[in-house]
């Protein structure tokens, strides 16, 4: 079974809570995770800080140079859920409603602390990632994907 890389804010209040509802959905079959605070992390697989604030980062980790960012990497995590698939591909088909997804994720990401706060504490998630992971470099959250739109 494929395992997948989760790299996530782990002081925001909503990526942490939404990294807590994937675990018990997901209860560390598919999804491992790292937070973005974990340099020592990141760099096993050549992710810097500054990639890290352009959106959460989904990693393929038997092929780490596999990578989704932002808007790609919430699309390709729901699609890996059981029906997930269903529901990614309804909402890619209509018609504007991706350049909308893509415009409030953008906006949710660069306001995150503002809108819902920032932990005193880095969230320490018990499905932690091995990183034994080659390094790669993350590429535009598009190149997984494919065409969207």
């Amino acid at each position: 079974m494929n395992q997948y890389i989760v790299i996530f804010d782990g002081n925001c209040n909503l990526c942490t809570t939404l990294v807590q509802l994937l675990e018990k959905l997901d209860q560390g079959q598919k999804f491992r995770y790292v937070s973005m605070q974990d340099e020592t992390a990141l760099q096993q697989w050549g992710i810097t800080s500054q990639d890290c604030e352009l959106g959460m980062i989904l990693i393929d980790a038997n092929t780490p140079n596999r990578r989704w960012q932002g808007t790609a990497a919430a699309e390709e995590i729901g699609r890996l859920l059981p029906m997930g698939e269903i529901f990614v591909n309804a909402y890619r088909s209509l018609p504007g409603l991706k350049w909308i997804g893509d415009r409030t994720y953008e906006q949710i990401r660069d306001n995150r602390y503002t809108l819902f706060g920032k932990r005193d504490t880095t969230y320490q998630t018990v499905y932690t990632a091995d990183c034994g992971c080659a390094s790669g470099e993350v590429g535009s959250r598009e190149s997984e994907v494919g065409k969207e739109n």
